[in-house]
């Protein structure tokens, strides 16, 4: 669009589509299913990019009594992961005619100011993770449509959860330790109170119990370099057999274990395999590069702000988990020598 020439219309995008006005509303609306055809939307979208047409947001959600708006909550940014469920979940609502607000409880975990007068009033709806559970009470956001990401289904106070698979990802885990001998086990343990580690907890103990003859001791600590540090350090250096394989809950953690391995002059892998869970871009800048559990992140954001959308139109989520994959790299080995 020229400067200085009038801003187009949804007549001008109608005349241009050979369409009428309620077909470019109900595809611009994204309410077009089942009304007009796959090709019409098609073309009144394309006619709407030729053109620079942008609907009137402030006017619509005025109409409608919508802003179109939801709020996705998370701990602090202190990794790039939910910076990718951030950009997934934009996505997804991009798509939709949705805008994201992205919200770090400062923090970290735990009670979180308000960010608004009344979130009510300003949002449709809130995607959360359970590591920040508890900033939906002071934002109100719990009595708002919710999906909870990373929650117990069983428990949740959220319309939906979604998911990932990280049953799975810490039976990979294990499987892979186990196959390659391994008996002795520690697990560096993330001291954060959120089910998604009380799942991996649980997970890597029952694993392990059912083959004879394994041990598995646990620490832990903040998802910290330094305090994963001190606490592997302390767990490895204690009286008895020393572990060989050591079985982190996130990446930090492990370069954590990284650092006290090197401090007790233990070898990584040949004196102590080391896995992670999340593959951020962490995991290959070790050396040697991390064997760890890919969660993918972007995918998560947009399972979330589907479900979000699935909830807001009353239709039922896509049920099941996310799939998560072991990425096998040089931190995992044999066991050396007793």
């Amino acid at each position: 669009m020229a400067a200085g020439s009038p801003r187009p219309t949804s007549r001008d995008v109608a005349q241009a589509a050979g369409v009428s006005q309620a077909a470019v509303s109900l595809v611009l609306g994204d309410k077009w299913r089942g009304r007009v055809s796959v090709r019409t939307a098609e073309r009144v979208r394309e006619a709407a990019r030729e053109l620079g047409y942008r609907p009137n947001l402030a006017a619509r959600n005025l109409r409608l009594g919508s802003t179109r708006t939801v709020l996705l909550v998370v701990p602090a940014l202190t990794t790039e992961f939910f910076a990718g469920v951030y950009t997934g979940a934009a996505r997804v609502a991009a798509d939709h005619g949705f805008g994201v607000l992205l919200y770090p409880s400062p923090e970290g975990i735990g009670p979180a100011r308000d960010p608004f007068a009344s979130a009510q009033a300003a949002l449709d709806g809130v995607i959360a993770s359970s590591m920040a559970a508890d900033a939906l009470t002071a934002i109100r956001g719990d009595q708002l449509p919710l999906v909870m990401l990373d929650s117990d289904p069983a428990g949740s106070t959220g319309a939906a959860t979604v998911n990932l698979d990280i049953r799975d990802g810490v039976r990979q885990v294990a499987e892979h330790l186990l196959a390659l001998g391994h008996r002795r086990f520690l697990h560096l343990a993330a001291d954060i109170p959120s089910w998604t580690f009380d799942i991996r907890a649980r997970e890597l103990a029952a694993r392990l119990a059912d083959v004879p003859g394994t041990e598995l001791r646990t620490a832990a600590a903040p998802i910290s370099i330094d305090e994963a540090r001190a606490a592997a350090e302390t767990a490895l250096s204690a009286p008895g057999p020393r572990p060989t394989a050591l079985v982190c809950d996130d990446d930090k953690l492990a370069a954590g274990a990284y650092k006290a391995a090197r401090r007790l002059g233990l070898r990584i892998p040949d004196d102590l395999s080391v896995t992670g869970l999340d593959d951020l871009a962490l995991a290959t800048a070790l050396d040697p590069e991390l064997t760890t559990v890919r969660l993918d992140a972007e995918l998560f954001g947009e399972r979330g702000m589907q479900a979000l959308l699935a909830v807001l139109e009353s239709r039922v989520p896509t049920p099941g988990d996310i799939p998560v994959t072991l990425v096998v790299r040089g931190s995992t080995a044999r066991p050396g020598p007793l």
